[in-house]
């Protein structure tokens, strides 16, 4: 691999350069998060972070053993691409500001059969959070509008059918109050002790997982639509890939089980990597055994997985009092790429500006360097929508 690559210990790597910032704390976390039984090796990706006790841009191989609080609770919480029929010139912003009103209740009866047909295709049994379809939720989930603003692989843009005259619309969401319960109750019954293999409530922990990832997946396809619905486009799915769950794999001829908590996977082709709403997200390729020349020992330095952001520079909370004497509110709404943003909740505004995130580009830079991607496309947030306000949580 490239020079990327910190070897923290034994088993515990970190794909980041040494001029990459990485907050200390995140770094014990990774550490102590080495030291849980059953862990084989655990690996930080460029946006690693602090997490609640677990942190967030890492990925963990465990052996005999899964641990339900590594993944969290927004189990299945991904990314998906739309390529819409919205031409980038003809687009009004300000109009559709206003016709994205309304887009955070809940789907109304013209959707049930919809939903019931994709829930029946999915395999999706439970209904009591069917409410929730279609909403983003708070924290950093959006849904924003992006335009092509640079190619680097044209073939590989063709061969995804993506039209670099229209907008794409990425979904960053979850499985919203189902992944809550899910994880809810396992620590009522377990705490943060994982599970063994051999226990009923292994097998009881996998099936309410693998069911609240593709409610996740079908959320987001219902966020898309609705708000292609909304501004009157439509449009197609590109790619989804979800970064927060679990999934059983070998590696290096042992088996296990890999934990994601905000790690894309690089076993599933094209991703996109997003920066903060005023930066460039990035869709790029996975360099996998497949590519000529490729070391294998990549796979078990980063644990088959990507970077899923840009990751935070500064916690929740704090940033208000960081910005807030430089920055209005309404100075927020527009960013220096030139984008609009929809954020209704002052506290989100703030927490989410683009100023606590670090630059996706850096993020970029450390996985090639790596060896671990190569860049197809740079995408320009157009509009980004987060909350009008009454919706967030």
């Amino acid at each position: 691999m490239g020079n990327s690559v910190q070897n923290i210990t034994d088993c515990v790597s970190l794909i980041a350069s040494e001029k990459t910032w990485i907050e200390g704390l995140a770094i014990e976390q990774l550490i102590k998060t080495s030291e849980l039984k059953g862990m084989v090796q655990v690996a930080g990706m460029p946006d690693l972070h602090p997490g609640r006790g677990y942190p967030v841009g890492a990925v963990f191989f465990s052996s005999g053993k899964i641990y339900p609080a590594l993944v969290g609770n927004d189990i299945g919480c991904g990314m998906s691409l739309w390529q819409t029929s919205a031409k980038v010139g003809n687009v009004n912003i300000e109009r559709w500001v206003k016709k994205l009103e309304d887009v955070e209740q809940s789907l109304d009866d013209s959707w049930l059969d919809e939903i019931a047909l994709r829930k029946t295709e999915k395999g999706i049994l439970r209904s009591e959070y069917d409410y929730a379809l279609g909403t983003i939720g708070g924290g950093n989930h959006f849904a924003e509008f992006q335009a092509v603003e640079t190619i680097y692989d044209a073939d590989e843009i063709d061969r995804l059918g993506i039209d670099k005259k229209r907008l794409l619309l990425l979904v960053h969401s979850g499985s919203r109050g189902l992944g809550q319960s899910v994880l809810t109750h396992h620590i009522a019954q377990f705490n943060h002790d994982g599970l063994p293999e051999d226990v009923p409530e292994f097998q009881h922990y996998v099936a309410a997982h693998d069911e609240a990832v593709k409610w996740a997946e079908l959320n987001r396809e219902m966020i898309a639509k609705r708000f292609l619905q909304a501004v009157r486009e439509s449009g197609e799915c590109v790619l989804d890939i979800n970064h927060n769950l679990v999934v059983e794999k070998s590696i290096n001829n042992i088996k296990g089980w890999l934990h994601r908590k905000g790690a894309t996977p690089a076993d599933q082709g094209c991703v996109v990597i997003p920066g903060s709403r005023g930066d460039f997200s990035y869709l790029v390729a996975p360099l996998n055994t497949l590519d000529a020349g490729y070391d294998k020992s990549n796979l078990y330095q980063n644990l088959h997985s990507l970077a899923h952001g840009a990751g935070r520079k500064w916690k929740r909370g704090d940033c208000q009092a960081r910005l807030s004497h430089k920055y209005k509110k309404d100075d927020l709404l527009r960013t220096a790429l030139g984008s609009w943003v929809i954020c209704g909740n002052k506290e989100l505004l703030y927490d989410e500006a683009p100023q606590a995130y670090k630059k996706c580009e850096s993020i970029i830079e450390d996985l090639v360097s790596a060896g671990l991607i190569r860049v197809i496309a740079r995408l320009r947030p157009v509009l980004t929508f987060k909350t009008n306000g009454g919706c967030s949580s």
